[in-house]
């Protein structure tokens, strides 16, 4: 009976980290990787070292408690399906082999110690399979010991290094008492600066065309700006902003940011200054946030036969077979989009080929929310973007797919369209009327009813040609795009139809 046995869909991936426990559970479906469960726990492990990286007696006891929780929810996982990794702490503490001996007991399976190297490749690979664009990538991750730096190309990292500099280790080094003061920052910043220095011309001489970071520092700082209404995305003047708001609360029990919870308030004046530091050495403009980071780069290693795949598309496809999206209008209407993209990419230099893969995306994904009801469909698209797991899209991308797909249709609100930050707005409201025409080009729903017909662009006015029978035949189509001429005029663009 055994024998006949399907293999368990079940996944996890467990990360002792140096300020929290994580474990990762996640099943895999026919297209897709769906999370079914995430379990976090502040351990502090980091806090436990002493002078001479000795653990403590008391934070191994976190530890185990907190491994002992985890271990209930591994029995129904196999052991193959399963991987336990410990990084920067337990790799520094002198009495690691009293530890892992009684960790790997009360798992009931063995950790693996990672280096530093290791981790930072996974690292990398997690942000890779969970991020778009064939670009070089700079990608920071700041953890509770060590701070890991990568600059890679597609899914496989060109130079790694891990340096022994975290948000724990630095909170006691250099904010102590919980005293935040404008002198702690500075000598906090500075300490990075001079272990980071040493590396940086060797990342430069590779290049990257966009920073990416996960970690628990860079997540609180996209949340605070998140709750104020802004794009997550962040600036060096940002992190400025947030140093002196941090110096002005000169005490982290009082610190009192709107979006920073109190969990994360404890370690963000460290963290931060680590981050600065970063910022300042790789003279960075602005930082993006990835949804994936090590335990996705240990997940996907795990998976059968999702290296190296379009783990967007893999999103995307997930979505609509969850909703029930008419495949074949879709694809439909993507045609059309690629035609007109195609017919105006030059005149209006749309040149940007992760824009275009949002432009896809939102022509699949126009009618997801029809499953719950046609009135309020698009606000249903809207929400089901900014609400579901996409690997894939980071949490600007998100925002302006959300947006599309909102607005694909009816009146236009631009303010929307002004909040998101994943590309210049003037390329959004392009890319916006794009699929507005496309959609209306497709109202009948069928292939072969389309015209040849011919488009180009002149400056902001669009010109679609287009032959004067099959307008007389379709007038419900021929006024919509009439109407759509004074829509469209809010973005700042012109639509004449020609015959």
């Amino acid at each position: 009976m055994d024998s006949c046995k399907q293999p368990s869909p079940l996944y996890a991936v467990i990360d002792l980290g140096s300020n929290s426990f994580h474990m990762l559970i996640t099943r895999q479906l026919a297209d897709s990787v769906q999370i079914v469960d995430k379990v976090k726990r502040k351990v502090r492990l980091a806090s436990g070292l002493d002078s001479n990286n000795h653990l403590s007696q008391a934070a191994i006891a976190r530890g185990l408690e907190c491994l002992s929780f985890f271990a209930e929810r591994l029995q129904d996982i196999p052991k193959e399906n399963v991987k336990i990794v410990a990084t920067a702490t337990v790799r520094l503490a002198a009495n690691k082999d009293e530890f892992l001996q009684q960790a790997n007991k009360v798992l009931g399976q063995n950790i693996q110690l990672l280096t530093g190297e290791e981790e930072a490749q996974y690292i990398y690979q997690g942000v890779a399979f969970t991020s778009c664009g064939p670009e070089n990538r700079l990608v920071f991750d700041i953890g509770g010991a060590s701070t890991e730096i990568i600059v890679g190309q597609g899914t496989t990292p060109l130079n790694v290094v891990s340096l022994n500099i975290g948000c724990v280790t630095f909170l006691t080094q250099f904010f102590p008492e919980q005293k935040i003061t404008a002198n702690a920052f500075e000598q906090a910043i500075q300490h990075a600066a001079q272990l980071i220095s040493p590396y940086v011309q060797s990342y430069q001489n590779i290049g990257w065309q966009v920073t990416l970071g996960g970690s628990g520092t860079m997540q609180a700082l996209a949340e605070m700006l998140l709750f104020s209404g802004k794009a997550p995305i962040i600036t060096r003047d940002y992190l400025t902003q947030v140093k002196q708001e941090l110096i002005n609360q000169q005490h982290i029990s009082a610190i009192n940011i709107a979006g920073l919870t109190t969990e994360r308030a404890v370690v963000i004046p460290s963290g931060l200054a680590i981050l600065i530091a970063l910022f300042d050495q790789f003279a960075v403009d602005k930082l993006q946030i990835s949804s994936g980071a090590l335990r996705e780069g240990l997940l996907y290693q795990m998976l059968p036969a999702h290296r190296e795949t379009d783990i967007r598309q893999h999103a995307v496809n997930s979505l609509m077979e969850r909703f029930h999206v008419d495949k074949q209008h879709a694809n439909t209407v993507l045609t059309q989009a690629f035609s007109l993209y195609g017919s105006v990419k030059d005149e209006w230099q749309l040149q940007n080929a992760n824009n275009l893969s949002l432009l896809k995306a939102s022509c699949q994904l126009h009618e997801i929310g029809l499953l719950i009801d046609f009135k309020h469909h698009q606000k249903h698209n809207a929400y089901i973007i900014n609400h579901s797991d996409l690997p894939g899209f980071d949490v600007a991308e998100k925002q302006l797919l959300s947006c599309l797909v909102q607005q694909y249709k009816g009146d236009i609100d631009t303010h929307a369209l002004q909040q998101q930050a994943c590309c210049d707005l003037e390329e959004a409201y392009k890319l916006l009327a794009i699929l507005r025409l496309s959609v209306i080009l497709c109202r009948r729903r069928k292939d072969d009813v389309l015209p040849h017909y011919s488009c180009y662009a002149k400056n902001n006015k669009i010109f679609l040609c287009l032959p004067e029978p099959w307008l007389v035949k379709h007038p419900l189509i021929a006024d919509e795009l009439l109407q759509e001429a004074d829509h469209i005029a809010a973005l700042g663009l012109a639509l004449t139809i020609q015959c």
